[in-house]
C-alpha cells in the first residue's frame, strides 16, 4: 500500500515568488511581448472559444469575478477582485489566481497566482491593441492614474510601440514620483505633470488607468484633440467610467466583447446599438483599425477571459524552460478510483503508526 501521492496527484503551481522569478528570467518587457503574441494568437481563433461576460459578485466596496472560457480542448478561468479602497488598508486593489485544465479529463494542468500576471497581461493587451489603433510613429504617452498598473503600461508601450516619453499625472503626487523612480533605468523619459491637461499636451496616446468605483470624468471632450489614441483601462464595473460621453461620440470605439463592455466599460454610457468594432476582427483583417491621421481611436478595455486564457497558456509553456514552479499535492489519487474513503482510513492508520 503506497500512501505517497503519485504524479497524477500533483499540479504545477506558480507562487507569487516563482512568478516574479519567471518574469525576471525572461525579462519584464520580453515577458509582456510574449503575452501579447499569445493573446493575438487566441484572438485570431476567436470563434473556437466559449464566450460569456464574467460572473460578478458586487458589494459596495468592490467586486469579485470569475472569468471562464474554453477552446474545446482546454478550460481556463481566473478569480479576480477589484476593491479600490483596499490601498488605504495596505491591501492590493486587484488580486487573482487562475487555473488551466484538460477538458477531456477535467484534471488541472496549471494553478497560478494571477495578481502579477494580470498586471502584465493587461498592459500587454493594451499595447497589442495600440499596435493596430495608435498613430504610426507614436513616441509620447500620457498616463493618467499612476497606481499599480501604470508601470506595466509604460513598459509594454515601450516594448511593443517604441514609446520614449511618458507624461504622468495622478491626484497623489507621490504615486507619480513612485512611477518615475521605478522607471528610472527603463530608458523612458518620465515627466511628472500637475494637471491632466498638462499630461496630454503633445501626447499621441492617452492612457487612463484610475481605480475609483464611481462614474468620474478623467477626460472631458475639450481636452481631446484629433488624431489621438485613447487607451481607457481603469477599474471597470457597472457605474464606473472615466471619459465624458461626448468623447465616445467623437471616437471610433474598439472593444473585446461587446456584451461585457456594455455592462462595465465606457460603452455603458451609450445605447446598445451604438457601433463598436471587436478587436479580434481587426487582428484578423475583417475590420479596419486606424484609417486616418485625424481619427480618434478608443480602446474601451475591460479585460476578457480569452486574454487570461492566453496568459495561462504562456506561463504553462514557459515552465518547462524555467523550471520555476512547485508540485502541489492538489488532487486525490486513490489506489482504486472508487475507494476515496479508503484513502482517509489508510491515512489515519499511517498517522497512528507514526505516532
Amino acid at each position: 500500500m503506497n500512501l505517497n501521492p503519485s504524479d497524477l496527484a500533483y499540479v504545477p503551481f506558480v507562487s507569487v515568488d516563482n512568478m516574479m522569478r519567471n518574469v525576471r528570467a525572461v525579462g519584464v518587457e520580453a515577458f509582456m511581448r510574449g503575452l501579447a503574441e499569445y493573446i493575438e494568437q487566441d484572438f485570431l481563433r476567436w470563434e473556437s472559444f466559449d464566450k460569456k461576460p464574467r460572473i460578478p459578485a458586487h458589494a459596495p466596496q468592490g467586486v469579485i469575478e470569475l472569468m471562464p472560457t474554453s477552446d474545446g480542448k482546454t478550460f481556463g478561468f481566473k478569480y479576480v477582485n477589484g476593491h479600490p479602497g483596499n490601498t488605504s488598508s495596505g491591501l492590493q486593489t486587484v488580486t487573482g489566481f487562475g487555473v488551466l485544465a484538460n477538458l477531456t479529463t477535467g484534471y488541472p494542468v496549471l494553478f497560478t497566482e494571477m495578481t502579477i500576471l494580470t498586471a502584465l497581461r493587461t498592459a500587454a493587451n493594451s499595447a497589442l491593441a495600440a499596435k493596430y489603433l495608435a498613430p504610426k510613429g507614436s513616441k509620447t504617452m500620457a498616463i493618467i492614474g499612476n497606481g499599480a498598473q501604470s508601470d506595466f503600461q509604460c513598459l509594454a508601450f515601450k516594448e511593443l510601440l517604441g514609446i520614449t516619453d511618458i507624461r504622468a499625472y495622478d491626484i497623489e503626487t507621490g504615486a507619480s514620483l513612485r512611477l518615475a523612480r521605478n522607471l528610472a533605468d527603463s530608458g523612458l523619459n518620465v515627466t511628472i505633470c500637475k494637471t491632466p491637461e498638462d499630461a496630454i499636451e503633445g501626447a499621441q496616446i492617452i492612457t487612463t488607468v484610475t481605480a475609483d468605483k464611481k462614474s468620474a470624468t478623467i477626460l472631458t471632450d475639450n481636452m481631446v484633440g484629433a488624431g489621438v489614441h485613447i487607451n481607457a483601462v481603469g477599474g471597470d464595473c457597472p457605474g464606473k467610467t472615466e471619459l465624458h460621453r461626448d468623447i465616445l461620440l467623437r471616437s471610433d470605439i474598439f472593444v473585446e466583447f461587446p456584451d461585457q463592455t456594455h455592462i462595465e466599460g465606457e460603452f455603458q454610457q451609450l445605447d446598445r446599438d451604438h457601433p463598436v468594432t471587436e478587436l479580434w476582427q481587426v487582428y484578423a483583417g475583417r475590420a479596419q483599425g486606424r484609417t486616418s491621421p485625424d481619427q480618434i481611436t478608443l480602446f474601451d478595455s475591460v479585460g476578457f477571459a480569452i486574454e487570461d486564457f492566453a496568459a495561462l497558456r504562456y506561463v504553462r509553456d514557459l515552465l518547462p524552460r524555467t523550471g520555476l514552479f512547485e508540485k502541489l499535492d492538489l488532487l486525490a489519487d486513490p489506489d482504486d478510483p472508487r475507494d476515496l474513503f479508503g484513502m482517509i482510513l489508510r491515512s489515519a492508520g499511517a498517522d497512528d503508526r507514526a505516532a
